[in-house]
């Protein structure tokens, strides 16, 4: 008898909640944290004469998903430890690091991180998403949009990006035509591009 009320009160609850709406319950959004050592965010950049690469360590970061669909996250990267990648000679790559965080470029003793909190997420279709965030970059803050592409193979998930930033929104005029002329072959491009590839565990 006692089994039978346990079933039955079951089952009303159970009646219950679909007459409320929620039919089947929802998984609820987890928050994962970003695996630092296994992410990567290498930056590109053009000039006139040629193009220039690097990387800039993540520091932390986290996704919001429910099961493996992305939900929200963010992400900080330290500028501090920025890197050259395309220059072998020692001094010349020096030179350019030592350039991209003075106050020409990053300014990184005043700011020296960046960081990136998703705002808006609208899936696709299958693992992707265009994504909305709001990118902080020397103590200014803009809107970014980019597609995102997210997996999951057993328990890592991966999340990758491409990032398009125009510099001048940040105050980063070094060269720039838009606020300098005759520049001729020492311009550099406005725009920068991050890719961004994230790896968290489930």
């Amino acid at each position: 008898m006692k089994k039978l009320f346990v079933f039955a009160l079951a089952g009303l609850l159970f009646h219950s909640a679909v007459i409320a709406g929620g039919d089947v319950p929802k998984a609820a959004d987890k928050t994962v944290q970003v695996d630092t050592k296994s992410s990567s965010v290498v930056w590109n950049a053009k000039k006139v004469t040629g193009t220039h690469a690097g990387t800039v360590p993540i520091s932390s970061g986290s996704l919001i998903v429910n099961k493996t669909k992305l939900k929200g996250g963010t992400f900080v990267m330290d500028l501090k430890s920025l890197t050259v990648t395309d220059l072998k000679d020692a001094d010349s790559n020096g030179k350019l690091t030592n350039h991209l965080k003075s106050d020409d470029f990053f300014s990184v003793e005043k700011h020296p991180q960046a960081k990136l909190v998703v705002t808006s997420v609208t899936p696709t279709g299958g693992d992707t998403y265009d994504v909305t965030g709001d990118l902080t970059i020397k103590g200014i803050t803009n809107q970014v949009k980019f597609p995102a592409t997210v997996k999951a193979a057993g328990k890592k998930l991966t999340a990758d990006a491409k990032i398009t930033i125009d510099r001048t929104k940040y105050d980063i005029k070094f060269r720039s035509t838009n606020f300098f002329e005759n520049l001729g072959d020492k311009a550099i491009s406005n725009d920068f591009v991050l890719d961004v590839n994230l790896v968290a565990n489930l």
